[in-house]
């Protein structure tokens, strides 16, 4: 069957040493050779990778991979694979394509393919699948550098990718008039680039094979059933993880890429919030050599800030966004490669505790100038393994001097809010879209469930006290107020909770009627999807977990009762106080669960249209109708 591929092929000429690069103008980059950018120890690991997951020869595998592999290449040379999302650096595009390569053919061992023929017949198609698997991931963001960017020669030209590899100095920008997805609409502009007139002969033999592949590369990948599939997978793997970040990498990113914004809440928050080298409990510890920050404590306040700044997309589990700073190059690991350091801290006044720390680079927070005076104690760094700690985790042993008689621990210290113990590298990573979808209460958490089930059918409609003069519901026309240290002095309530989704609206800082939204106008009222927007609020707002551990709730189940007690949502006539919602979309269909309020303008100062995708569902006809008439 390989047979056709045995003739020899001219090897990828060596990249002549390049002139300095002060030769260039400004601004200009010299194209490489395929060798040349395939050459660094990461993408030599990819591309290693990948063969050991083909049952070829080196030979067989350089004509089937190595060469489409050296074509993509010197087509996209230092492009990144995106503005601001990910791989958003110099390079990213290149790494992304390996990535996504070696994950897709990782999950391919996990098919038999085509599904439902003969083992017989699939024995025989197995090279061609694989190969077709690794050409739909590399060709699904090709189509990025043909409509995304706008590249220049030296020599003032503009250069398209169809006319074939860069051969003259460049410089690109991203185009501010490029619409999102055509690039996967683009592929067919550049598939021919990549994979030559034998492999398209070979694929085009498999009758099974060739109408997905033709999917794929239109764009099309609904159409494409397994194989679009597993392209999809692999690119989620790929931008989930994005293996291998360094600080460097994090401080060079763009202002609006992910990295940026979490390393811009880190320095906000140890110039506003943390507090550092206290005699006795502190947020962090800054020595000679690191900076060490209770990982509970930064990554619930970093979460918090991020939130209440309109951006979204920040995992709700701890355990999540210590991979995503780690994975991002912002913390130190441990010495076997995990983000969290149990050590215990000694001050010279002889306060002593052990504490779940993360670690940073100072370099990552301070200019040279501007770094504090280092901490008068000691940190030692406790090399027994974590998982013996594991237990305890929850309440720190204090190895000298206990807290004073009658003196309330720290809400970091102790109870159900403890630090987490991270899992093992080797452990997947949390799904950060199932992560979101339990957010929302559009995936089937248990959170949700539990919702539905324990609210009680009557409610008291006594209002709790009225909130302190620090709680003032904002107006509709101001903006999106800073996290500042005053902000954690508020105290959560009922009353607060609808101040905060009232003045969130306002700002847009929380959308309305849109497929992550968690308040939508239905039956000309407002929708609250339940547990999601309780959760938002709790994340937004740290100091709620200590306030509900007294009450032994989860953080999000106090601000739930808080708000049921203000007795501002309509009840069915069953006295369940949650609604259901079918929510009709092009392909799938889902519920949500909720409340609906009683009088919208507590929200809306004018009310929305009604989501068309959304309508409430009751047995008895015509129910949503007479809701809108009440």
């Amino acid at each position: 069957m390989l047979s056709l591929f045995q003739r020899k092929r001219p090897a990828v000429a060596t990249a002549p040493t390049p002139p300095p690069a002060s030769d260039l103008p400004k601004g200009l980059m010299r194209p490489e050779s395929a060798a040349s950018l395939l050459a660094t120890p990461r993408r030599q690991k990819l591309l290693e990778h990948i063969w050991q997951r083909t049952s070829l020869s080196r030979k067989q595998f350089a004509v089937l991979y190595r060469a489409p592999l050296e074509r993509y290449a010197e087509l996209v040379q230092a492009f990144p694979a995106s503005e601001s999302h990910h791989h958003a650096y110099p390079g990213g595009m290149l790494d992304h394509g390996l990535e996504i390569v070696a994950y897709a053919l990782k999950l391919r061992q996990s098919h038999l393919l085509p599904i439902g023929a003969s083992p017989e017949d699939q024995a025989a198609q197995a090279e061609a699948w694989t190969a077709a698997v690794a050409y739909a991931a590399l060709l699904h963001d090709i189509g990025k550098i043909a409509v995304d960017l706008h590249v220049e020669l030296a020599d003032g030209s503009l250069w398209h990718p169809w006319y074939g590899p860069l051969h003259q100095p460049y410089r690109f920008r991203y185009r501010d008039d490029r619409e999102y997805r055509l690039h996967s609409a683009a592929t067919g502009l550049l598939y021919r680039q990549l994979l030559d007139t034998q492999l398209l002969d070979w694929l085009s033999d498999y009758r099974d094979l060739w109408g997905p592949l033709l999917y794929v590369l239109a764009g099309q990948y609904e159409h494409a059933g397994v194989l679009g599939e597993l392209v999809v997978q692999a690119d989620r793997a790929s931008v989930a993880q994005e293996l291998g970040g360094d600080p460097a990498r994090a401080m060079a990113a763009p202002k609006h890429a992910l990295q940026r914004k979490l390393l811009d809440g880190l320095r906000y928050l140890l110039k506003e919030e943390l507090k550092l080298n206290q005699p006795e409990a502190s947020d962090g510890w800054l020595t000679e050599d690191a900076l060490w920050l209770v990982s509970k404590t930064v990554s619930d306040k970093l979460r918090a800030h991020l939130l209440s700044q309109g951006i979204d997309g920040i995992p709700a589990n701890n355990t999540a966004v210590f991979n995503v700073l780690q994975d991002h190059g912002m913390l130190q690991p441990t010495l076997d490669g995990k983000a969290v350091w149990r050590a215990t801290v000694t001050s010279n006044a002889g306060w002593t505790h052990s504490f779940t720390l993360l670690r940073l680079a100072p370099a990552l927070i301070w200019e040279a100038g501007e770094r504090p005076a280092p901490f008068a104690g000691t940190v030692a760094i406790d090399t027994s393994p974590v998982e013996k700690h594991a237990a305890a985790a929850s309440s720190p042993e204090v190895a000298a001097k206990p807290t004073p008689g009658g003196q309330e621990s720290p809400p970091w210290e102790g109870g159900s809010a403890a630090d987490p113990i991270i899992a093992p590298l080797a452990e997947a990573m949390p799904d950060v879209m199932e992560d979101l979808l339990t957010m929302v209460g559009m995936g089937d958490s248990s959170a949700t469930q539990q919702d539905e089930s324990t609210i009680p059918t009557e409610l008291s409609a006594t209002r709790p006290e009225a909130p302190p003069p620090s709680i003032v519901a904002s107006s509709p026309s101001s903006p999106a107020p800073a996290a500042t240290p005053a902000a954690t002095t508020v105290q959560p309530s009922g009353e607060h909770f609808m101040a905060w989704l009232k003045q969130g609206i306002a700002s847009r800082r929380l959308i309305i009627n849109d497929a992550k939204a968690l308040v939508h106008t239905v039956s000309d009222t407002a929708y609250l999807v339940s547990p999601g927007v309780f959760q938002r609020y709790a994340q937004e707002h740290p100091q709620l977990a200590a306030i509900a551990r007294q009450e032994k709730l989860e953080p999000w189940q106090w601000a739930q009762k808080r708000f049921e007690k203000l007795a501002a949502h309509r009840k069915q006539a069953s006295g369940l106080n949650i609604w259901t919602c079918h929510v009709s979309g092009p392909r799938k269909s889902r519920q949500l669960h909720g409340y609906l309020l009683t009088q919208p303008g507590a929200l809306f100062e004018r009310v929305p249209p009604n989501n068309p995708y959304l309508c409430l569902f009751n047995e008895e006809a015509g129910r949503e109708v007479s809701l809108a008439a009440k």
